[in-house]
């Protein structure tokens, strides 16, 4: 999509010095993917405490590529 939006140039020109991105269309959708994946992962940490494990349930194993029963 192309659109015109007015930016901060001493945000923008940090942006870059920080990320070593060269170009402002690349800050802003690298700023923009972070974004969401920000606000997506704030998402799933609101669930916390909210979830009921089994108690015989092992994370390690299922990281491991073992067999979990999950019923």
């Amino acid at each position: 999509m192309r659109t015109n939006i007015v930016i901060d140039e001493e945000l923008m020109a940090r942006a870059m010095e920080i990320s070593k991105i060269k170009t402002k269309r690349e800050v802003v959708e690298v700023a923009l993917k972070e974004f969401v994946q920000n606000n997506s992962r704030r998402n799933l940490l609101e669930l916390k405490g909210q979830i009921r494990f089994k108690d015989d349930y092992d994370h390690k194993a299922q990281r491991e590529g073992r067999q979990v029963d999950f019923s």
